[in-house]
């Protein structure tokens, strides 16, 4: 059996660490150097770098802020924010990261995953969908998961399900699935969405928005199926430790990498 993943998120904007409350609200959650140092030492799987300003401000990720990061860890990085190119990618792999994570670009041009996984391998594009619940009833089809683009800010009609199953088959590795609605919010992860996500495609998926407490990661391995969890401010507030989360894992018959 595969280990399940913990992975802590920087959320970087002006060069700092933020974190907000349904993509809103942001506040700053500390020096992200920092921060990396800490959770590679603490036991941390993985950890993922989002831009979270750049497909916005439409400029390029801080690839001097990742180098200065990727220089002081020891797990895999993933970086996200802004991609919108081969060379955008290059230059983030020879920055340090092991990863990239792909949202925006990649639902207006599909075939930019096809091109990322085609010259660097599957296993380093990570396809981030951004996802909300239609209560409105928009949707043509009733209510549903709808994929969000620019940080959350333009909703579109594409149901997640349907753009996870068709990301894998254009090449994406992973999944990065965060729920709008659950962000910051700390009632838990999206479990039925992330359920029917981790179901219906064969590559992992990372379950983010909604962590408060260790038996949030539990329900979102055990309930929601994902393979890893991803979640920012209770790490970086220091409310869960991830020595401590793990051994609540493990002692819950959950396989974690202790």
């Amino acid at each position: 059996m595969l280990s399940k993943r913990i992975i802590p998120c920087l959320d970087i904007k002006d060069g700092r660490t933020v974190k907000g409350v349904h993509f809103e609200h942001l506040r700053d959650a500390g020096d992200p150097v920092e921060l990396a140092i800490h959770y590679s030492e603490a036991g941390a799987d993985e950890l993922v770098f989002l831009d979270i300003s750049a497909t916005e401000e439409k400029r390029k990720t801080l690839s001097q802020l990742v180098n200065k990061i990727a220089s002081k860890i020891n797990i895999p990085f993933t970086v996200g924010g802004g991609i919108r190119s081969v060379e955008d990618v290059e230059l983030l792999l020879d920055s340090g990261a092991d990863k990239i994570s792909v949202n925006t670009a990649a639902f207006k041009h599909p075939e930019l995953i096809s091109k990322l996984a085609g010259r660097f391998g599957s296993q380093c594009v990570v396809l981030a969908i951004d996802t909300q619940f239609d209560i409105k009833g928009n949707f043509e089809k009733g209510s549903d998961w709808l994929v969000h683009l620019n940080g959350g800010r333009m909703r579109t009609t594409k149901r997640a399900l349907d753009w996870a199953i068709e990301g894998e088959k254009l090449g994406a590795g992973e999944i990065l699935l965060t729920s709008m609605d659950n962000d910051g919010a700390k009632n838990g992860f999206a479990l039925e969405i992330t359920k029917q996500i981790s179901e219906a495609v064969n590559i992992p998926v990372i379950a983010s928005g909604g962590a408060g407490k260790m038996q949030d990661f539990k329900d979102v391995f055990t309930k929601g199926k994902a393979d890893a969890a991803l979640a920012a401010s209770v790490f970086h507030f220091k409310e869960i430790e991830i020595p401590d989360l793990k051994t609540y894992l493990d002692k819950n018959n959950i396989c974690v990498r202790i």
